[in-house]
């Protein structure tokens, strides 16, 4: 992993494979970096790009041209859109956020679903990946700009779904809310079969941009496929004119524009709560067995520390995630976090399903 931020203490350049939100890999990125405005490229110049090139995006899939599978699919949206709300709605000064995550998946696993990756809660600088351990005591504040991430799977088809809320009235804040919802929507509006994606990335940029704010250039959109949260396509916020991929029937994609006050680039800062299996340890020597049913019962979908509770003691817990870490096994993605605690960042998203007529908002 290339330490590309320079001599920001503490922070390194995000990644790919994120567990609910896309992230510039590949050649494409190295072409999306390229139009970032340089006072917006990290200080050391370094390229962000070439650390994401270690985890290439899954192939092209159009999962939801099986009746069965699209039914699944429109399920787990019209669930996701329920807990997204509900959540929104729990989002007070002074509410804990664990307890607020811990509501929303307790709706989801009520109607019969399980949360296809640990639900999330992210406030002001920090972009995404802020996951509230099962002792964390933080609690919303007035003025926070609160993102709210919500991921269902039934039967392992997958719907994601993010808002944001501030938690005060005008000025910045409210501001920002509306430019990644209007950003969100402009995607929407010119989605459909035979649309380039980088159609979707210039609609987005430019309502972010005229709104007064940056888009958060190294997050993107993605496809999603059964047991699979991030797939291609990719939904940069900024077009990449080389990138020819073109929206088809039965491609599922996640758009998520975030916008930011500030320079438009958020790094991996603080401990990991949320964590993906890359790939099967050979042998389960070192791994405390009930830890790990809980882990394959995933099915590769991400987990988190609160995934555990209540069924397997802390320091097995803990004994695990090391040791599958310590092989490679293991992926953790820490909170991504802009260096500047004085910039607030928006995020709204919504799951598409692509038709032969048009595309369907699954989570709107």
């Amino acid at each position: 992993m290339s330490s590309s931020a320079g001599p920001r203490a503490g922070l390194k350049p995000a990644r790919s494979l994120a567990p609910e939100c896309g992230f510039l890999a590949g050649p494409a990125a190295s072409r999306a970096y390229d139009r970032i405005p340089a006072a917006a490229q990290p200080p050391s110049g370094a390229r962000l790009a070439q650390a994401l090139l270690r985890f290439p995006m899954p192939a092209l899939a159009r999962p939801a041209l099986d009746p069965e599978a699209a039914a699944k699919f429109r399920a787990a949206g019209e669930i996701a859109r329920e807990a997204r709300t509900l959540g929104a709605g729990l989002i007070q000064p002074g509410a804990r956020l664990r307890d607020v995550m811990e509501a929303v998946e307790a709706h989801i696993r009520a109607c019969g679903a399980r949360p296809a990756f640990p639900a999330q809660t992210s406030r002001n600088e920090i972009a995404a990946h802020y996951c509230p351990s099962p002792h964390d005591l933080t609690e919303y504040r007035a003025g926070d700009v609160v993102k709210i991430d919500v991921g269902v799977e039934v039967d392992g088809y997958i719907a994601d779904t993010a808002q944001t809320v501030h938690l005060g009235t005008g000025g910045v804040g409210d501001k920002l809310v509306a430019a990644s919802k209007a950003a969100l929507e402009a995607a929407i509006a010119v989605a459909g079969p035979g649309v380039l994606v980088r159609e979707l990335s210039a609609a987005i940029e430019r309502t972010i941009d005229a709104h007064g704010f940056r888009p958060v250039y190294n997050l993107t959109g993605h496809g999603l496929d059964r047991w699979k949260v991030h797939t291609a396509p990719q939904v940069p916020p900024t077009p990449d004119p080389h990138d020819a991929t073109v929206l088809a029937p039965g491609m599922m994609v996640a758009v998520e524009p975030f916008a930011t006050t500030g320079k438009g680039q958020v790094y991996e800062k603080g401990r990991a709560e949320v964590f993906m299996m890359h790939r099967n340890p050979r042998k389960l020597k070192g791994l405390d067995p009930g830890a790990w049913a809980v882990i394959a019962g995933m099915q590769g979908l991400p987990f988190a520390r609160r995934t555990f509770e209540g069924r397997v003691p802390e320091q097995l817990v803990e004994a695990t995630i090391a040791r599958l870490t310590r092989i490679g096994c293991l992926i953790a993605f820490p909170p991504l976090v802009d260096p500047d605690p004085a910039v607030r960042i928006s995020q709204h998203e919504h799951t598409l399903m692509v038709t032969e007529n048009g595309v369907e908002a699954m989570t709107a």
